[in-house]
């Protein structure tokens, strides 16, 4: 990292006979009449949402090196930058609810809550359109949403205009939609959240129930880490042939197994927390689209828990609302194997005098296929 001033000089010039003085236009800048260009603030933006590097922590890191910013400086221009590339982020979004398939997730974020001297638990979704696993040569992307609260009303209202497969955790928000009167979303669950259970039994008491549980759950996965990446026709044959029987037989060994556990073990309780989700366990034998777990989305949420031991709780809600932006943007440029900061920092170059109608231009995939962050760090 090095820093760099960059001075444009404009003379101006006068016309005798007309009267009139000329001049080069401005330079176009991201943020109007600010001092920072599109290198330092794609930079200040990956410090903070990609390697989690509060703002505060930031400021005193640029001391050192003789450039004063303050944090509030810092915050303005994290606020701009997103306001600036909010069509982009909202282009990513449509692209996202298009497809056929989402993983969904969510996690706590703390929130300074205004006039308490205390934070809230506000919650950042995240929706991932990640077809790859099943031969899908479509771009993948990830896309967050911030709310102040985890009622089930805000994925109601993200995924209105979705329709196709939700594969997600067990939360109570989520089955409005595979309820809904109108194109009702068809519902995937999670093994590793099945598996986690009986794995945290497993390392607390060394059950050998919760021991073969995970046996025969590991045998599922050895079946989808050879199918992984093919056509769905093929994983749905696959799954059909070699995963299907082995379900039948989980199954029995479930009903068995519970009926010599009392009802308050926690064995007992992992095991009806499968019983009771089968139906939706199983489907990804019956859609070769499916995977057998939801980890894409959790993957997802692997920054967002990093950056939440570093910088402790958001500052208000709009706060919140630019994480989630600039975590869905990131996020997709290392989907689609960009360097996050030059990416950004290609988007903050040209977005501000980009047209609107073409926008998706700037999406990472697209950005990716130009080879432009190559250009760019080279």
């Amino acid at each position: 990292m090095h820093w760099k001033v960059q001075r444009n000089a404009r003379p101006k010039y006068s016309c005798v006979q007309c009267q009139k003085i000329v001049q080069a236009p401005a330079p176009s800048r991201p943020i109007e009449r600010g001092i920072a260009g599109p290198g330092l603030l794609a930079h200040v933006l990956v410090s903070k949402y990609c390697d989690h590097i509060p703002l505060y922590r930031q400021s005193q890191i640029y001391a050192r090196d003789g450039v004063e910013l303050d944090r509030a400086t810092l915050a303005e221009w994290v606020g701009a930058a997103t306001s600036l590339m909010r069509p982009l982020i909202e282009a990513l979004g449509e692209y996202v609810f298009s497809g056929e398939k989402l993983h969904a997730d969510d996690t706590p974020v703390p929130v300074l809550a205004p006039g308490t001297g205390k934070t809230k638990i506000g919650r950042l979704w995240t929706y991932v359109r990640d077809d790859r696993p099943s031969g899908s040569t479509d771009p993948p992307a990830v896309f967050l949403r911030y709310s102040p609260d985890r009622k089930g009303e805000h994925p109601r209202a993200h995924l209105e205009s979705f329709r196709g497969i939700l594969q997600a955790d067990g939360y109570a928000g989520f089955n409005g939609l595979y309820e809904r009167p109108v194109q009702p979303l068809i519902e995937a669950a999670c093994w590793a959240h099945v598996r986690r259970k009986f794995y945290d039994i497993f390392a607390a008491t060394a059950s050998p129930s919760a021991a073969e549980a995970l046996q025969r759950i590991g045998a599922l996965y050895e079946i989808e880490a050879q199918i992984r990446g093919r056509d769905r026709a093929e994983r749905q044959r696959m799954r059909q042939e070699h995963s299907l029987p082995l379900l039948v037989e989980l199954h029995r060994w479930l009903l068995a197994t519970v009926r010599k556990l009392s009802r308050k073990s926690e064995l007992a309780g992992a095991i009806h927390y499968a019983l009771g989700r089968w139906q939706a366990l199983i489907r990804f034998c019956e859609d070769g689209r499916i995977e057998i777990d939801n980890n894409a989305a959790e993957r997802a949420l692997r920054a967002v828990a990093l950056g939440r031991k570093n910088y402790l709780f958001a500052g208000a809600d709009c706060g919140g609302e630019r994480a989630a932006a600039l975590y869905g943007l990131i996020g997709s440029a290392k989907l689609n194997e960009l360097d996050p900061e030059a990416y950004l920092r290609y988007v903050l170059e040209r977005i501000a005098d980009h047209p609107i109608h073409r926008i998706q231009e700037l999406l990472p995939w697209h950005v990716a296929a130009l080879k432009a962050p190559q250009r760019l760090a080279a």
